[in-house]
């Protein structure tokens, strides 16, 4: 599977200006000319590969436009991995933090290239699936999750720059008001869902290390798809509640029963549509036995994450219709946001 492609037009990087500043942080580098590809997926952060002979790394740097107060922060998600990579190694090690926005036009940071098989909305052609393999991606994604929530983080810079204590309800605010920031249109079900989850908090869990983006395709797999090789996309990644890292992890987690609207409102469903993968309640169950943490309460958790999911939408969708980002991927973001504000409405209030 291609994971890269060239890279989309208006997200240029100025290769001359980037390598003679690269030549300049790092002595290894081999004679020969940079090469920039970009990642495919994803759609916030812009993600590159840059190789000049055998050299390697991953740059990211923050998306075209203005963006959302504290989002897009490369020096935390820089600093989380630096932190991160030793006590987890699936973390990719961070290599350099610039500021300088004359390089690439905003902040951005490098970190090692790792390599593996991603998995999203389909498998390797080569590779013939077996109803034992999703079984098994689906332990790994839950046993890597237990272990990332068993990290000891007190004493580290991961504790520095988070807050737990009031995790769930700076959260639930903050995502209300980010969504009306990037308001658009009108959808009538969002004052009982933003009016439900702030009557309903759930009280404090212990708080643990958290990814807050934990999906399928933000992971590397070995080619025989038995071990996991790496985990990106650190953004999000704090201290907090680990049932809300659950909760994101499972609005993302599509099952082939699902609304047709929530499978295909991004285009191509992922894998895990499969009938051989867990199911959430499956996954969730086994997450319980493994961390020893009480998931009864996990309804009000998703319900939050589908709307966290649908404001990173609108967020998305918002830049796209103020002309600030002109991917055609989204174009439909908007419709998306409200298909996940009325299902999250509908867990709400099936809790």
């Amino acid at each position: 599977m291609n994971e890269t492609i060239p890279v989309r037009k208006g997200e240029e990087l100025d290769p001359i200006l980037l390598e003679e500043h690269l030549r300049s942080q790092f002595k290894e580098i081999p004679t020969g000319h940079l090469t920039i590809r970009q990642f495919g997926t994803g759609a916030s952060n812009l993600t590159y590969t840059l190789n000049i002979g055998e050299w390697e790394a991953v740059l990211r740097r923050p998306p075209l436009g203005p963006v959302a107060p504290k989002a897009h922060d490369m020096d935390r998600e820089y600093q989380v991995l630096k932190a991160l990579n030793p006590l987890f190694p699936l973390a990719p090690k961070p290599l350099l933090y610039e500021d300088n926005k004359e390089i690439t036009g905003a902040p951005f940071f490098l970190m090692e290239r790792r390599h593996g098989t991603v998995i999203d909305t389909e498998f390797p052609e080569d590779f013939e699936i077996t109803g034992e393999d999703c079984e098994n991606l689906s332990e790994i994604m839950v046993d890597t999750l237990v272990d990332l929530h068993n990290v000891s983080y007190k004493g580290t810079r991961l504790e520095e720059i988070s807050k737990p204590d009031g995790f769930m309800q700076r959260q639930v605010e903050g995502w209300i008001e980010r969504y009306y920031r990037a308001k658009t249109d009108e959808i009538n079900e969002i004052g009982r869902l933003t009016d439900w989850m702030e009557k309903h908090l759930p009280s404090k869990n212990e708080p643990t290390v958290i990814h807050y983006d934990y999906k399928l395709n933000n992971a590397l797999f070995t080619k025989n798809l038995t071990k996991m090789t790496g985990l990106f996309d650190w953004e999000m990644a704090t201290v907090g509640d680990p049932l809300a890292d659950l909760g994101a992890a499972m609005s993302y987690w599509m099952e082939k029963d699902d609304p047709e609207l929530l499978i295909y409102g991004m285009g191509k469903p992922t894998v895990t549509i499969r009938p051989e993968f867990y199911t959430r309640v499956q996954f969730i169950d086994r997450y319980a036995k493994k961390s020893g943490r009480d998931t009864s309460n996990i309804h009000y958790y998703l319900t939050f994450a589908y709307f966290k999911l649908a404001v990173i939408c609108q967020q998305i969708y918002y830049r796209y219709k103020m002309g600030q980002t002109k991917d055609a991927r989204f174009a439909k973001f908007g419709a998306f946001a409200e298909t996940l504000i009325k299902h999250s409405l509908t867990i709400a209030q099936k809790g």
